[in-house]
């Protein structure tokens, strides 16, 4: 039963090679931010490598020139002329929480606003602090502990957290180092220690300056001790968090919710370290879980969960206790009673169980390849990869500072193969990017400047599409297109379409897995993305490719949702068509295109515009149809945009767009 549990839930977390791929290329696109000079770290389940529906978007931010220090002989590391120092005042703090006193003038007009002044020293409010930043990364969010909260387009939910970041390891969790005596691995220690940790403006709830008290966050430290985990106690802390959400947690609204995912990771670390199981295999994956249940049973019998880093802290106080306390122990020790048979209540482990129940002979493979074709990690593997591929620049400086930190990043001797073929998707990316941004620069110079900069621009743009995928040969197109040579462009544009016409091209899911198999299996990564894989045009908003979607982009960019317009391959690829010969051709090959254009967005499947392309590509069929005089299916067409989920954020643009053509409509 437990290797058939575990199999299960190999398939549906992930195997232990997925799970290496993702956080691989999650750890590449941090990286590249932070040499850039950004400050984020992405955390919680995202983070640590799951992919489950209600695994949400937690970004934590901070201020590189702010730093924390826990003593003031530490303020030596620091050069205070241009970098503020924080120093943390725990004397009227319960454990694992803090004050935090400016020790020097902050520049910052929001860190300002969030200062009171006790006992004639200058304190960051954290209560203060988190109204003021709940909505500096996207409007309309909401407070939910620390963090700002909402959904992104395409329902993903996110939080948020702005916070301080020490350098240094705090003097409370200096135990924790002495516990590492079986696990971690010391590497991983001294890793953790040297990272410091965060703090997050959230007070105790029972402190007595709750509403200026910071958490201390041990984030990165924790998501190194999850990657730390072989994957059999991973797969555990997957089946803990699975028990939480389907079974103690199914039916309770998130008010009356007593126990999170923080307090099973937390059950999973104590476990480990203090090496209660001598071995941790697909055999005893369910005696696995059990000890960590009872673990769990014991802190809620007793009222008491210890963090991890400092024990002192419990995270049971001021909410587990009294009768709510009561209720929970009853449910869990009712569970407890009747043993591993309440698994079956939960929907993601049933099946895996019934079906040992019912072929209690079955020979169970717990060889994890034979879960995942070559086609289907493929899949995975480029979803993840495009996830990250926009670097955010607009500008030529930031441009070639992206550009200088690829090349240092691609000298690095210990690249995992899944990082090489991300590294080379971002530099086309890139590329492509400072091209338009170079041009938007220089278009108003003199000739000789704007031709030398066209040179450039044609080679990093060759060079970006031999780099990427196939339909990187797009951004050719529009470059041709946006210079005027509409000849040239529409060569490149038959050139993709043949490509793009191939039946082991890969899409989003959509693949020939035989004959994708057949033209590329067994090749390197690099090579499949070069030969077979076509993904979605990404235009940032602030930089204009085509002038004719400047309206769609400004669309999304008043309303701070989305820095980028995705649109698919061959959308795009019609409207290029369209545009270009309109200036070199007859109006038949102008209508063949248009009819192309228009039978793909009518009557496509799912199979070449994926649903969150719906509004965008409604909008450009209307778009094509407006220039070529077409007015009544132009208004057809918006009118449909407007009817699609608004993932693109462009209904502004649309509703413009409507206004024109009814102005010129006969009455």
């Amino acid at each position: 039963m437990s290797e058939s549990v575990f199999m299960g839930l190999c398939k549906k977390l992930g195997t232990s090679y997925q799970l290496a791929m993702r956080r691989d290329v999650l750890d590449m696109s941090e990286n590249l931010i932070e040499k850039v000079g950004g400050s984020a770290m992405r955390s919680g389940s995202y983070k640590e490598g799951f992919r489950l529906i209600e695994s949400d978007l937690d970004s934590m931010y901070w201020q590189n020139n702010h730093h924390v220090i826990w003593e003031l002989s530490q303020s030596q590391y620091y050069n205070i002329h241009i970098q503020t120092l924080i120093l943390c005042d725990c004397s009227d703090s319960p454990p694992g929480f803090t004050l935090l006193y400016l020790l020097s003038p902050s520049m910052d007009k929001d860190i300002q606003r969030s200062c009171v002044r006790m006992n004639n020293r200058l304190y960051i409010s954290s209560s203060k602090y988190r109204k003021i930043m709940c909505s500096a990364v996207f409007p309309n969010s909401i407070l939910h502990g620390p963090c700002a909260t909402g959904v992104l387009p395409g329902r993903t939910e996110y939080d948020f957290a702005h916070c301080f970041v020490s350098d240094l390891w705090p003097p409370s969790a200096s135990s924790w180092i002495d516990r590492c005596n079986s696990w971690p691995q010391p590497h991983v220690v001294d890793d953790i220690v040297k990272n410091g940790c965060h703090f997050v403006a959230i007070g105790h709830k029972l402190g007595r300056l709750e509403d200026h008290e910071w958490r201390i966050s041990f984030s990165f430290a924790e998501h190194k001790l999850v990657c730390a985990m072989h994957h059999c106690q991973f797969i555990t802390y997957g089946l803990l968090k699975l028990f939480l959400t389907e079974i103690i947690n199914n039916g309770i609204s998130d008010d009356d919710k007593l126990l999170c995912s923080y307090h099973m990771k937390t059950a999973v670390f104590w476990v480990i370290q203090q090496n209660t199981l001598q071995q941790w295999c697909p055999q005893t994956l369910l005696e696995c879980f059990w000890i960590c249940f009872k673990q769990v049973l014991k802190w809620v019998y007793e009222g008491v969960c210890p963090n991890f880093f400092i024990p002192q802290n419990n995270m049971f106080l001021g909410k587990v206790h009294g009768k709510a306390q009561h209720q929970l122990f009853i449910r869990l020790y009712g569970l407890y009673k009747k043993g591993l048979v309440f698994l079956l209540n939960s929907p993601s482990i049933r099946s895996c169980i019934i079906n040992v129940l019912y072929n209690p002979r079955l020979s169970i493979c717990t060889d994890e390849h034979t879960l995942i074709s070559e086609t289907d990690f493929d899949i995975y593997l480029f979803l993840e990869i495009y996830k990250y591929e926009d670097p955010g620049t607009s500008n030529l400086e930031t441009c070639m500072r992206h550009l200088h930190t690829i090349e240092q990043m691609i000298c690095l001797p210990l690249l995992t193969q899944y990082q090489v073929v991300m590294l080379q998707k971002r530099t086309a990316c890139v590329l492509q990017k400072t091209i338009f941004v170079l041009f938007m620069e220089t278009y108003t110079q003199e000739n000789k400047l704007r031709y030398r900069a066209d040179k450039i621009s044609l080679y990093m743009l060759k060079l970006a599409a031999k780099f990427g995928c196939i339909t990187d040969m797009l951004y050719i197109a529009m470059y041709y297109y946006k210079t005027l040579r509409y000849t040239e462009a529409l060569s490149i544009i038959e050139m993709t379409k043949v490509k793009l016409s191939q039946p082991y091209v890969m899409y989003w899911y959509n693949v020939e897995t035989e004959i994708y198999t057949e033209a590329v299996g067994g090749q390197s990564w690099s090579a499949k993305m070069r030969q077979a894989v076509a993904w979605d045009i990404t235009l940032d908003n602030e930089v204009h490719y085509i002038s004719e979607l400047i309206p769609e982009q400004r669309s999304a960019l008043q309303i701070k949702m989305g820095s980028s317009l995705l649109i698919p391959p061959f959308v795009l690829l019609y409207m290029l068509e369209i545009l270009c010969y309109r200036h070199v051709d007859t109006t038949t090959r102008v209508q063949t295109a248009l009819d192309d254009l228009q039978t793909l967005v009518h009557y496509d499947q799912g199979q070449l515009i994926p649903l969150p392309h719906r509004d965008i590509s409604w909008q450009i069929l209307g778009i094509c149809q407006q220039l070529t005089g077409n007015l009544q299916a132009a208004l057809y067409s918006y009118q449909q945009s407007l009817r699609q989920e608004p993932y693109r954020k462009i209904h502004a643009a649309t509703e413009m767009r409507i206004q024109q053509v009814c102005h010129r409509l006969p009455n």
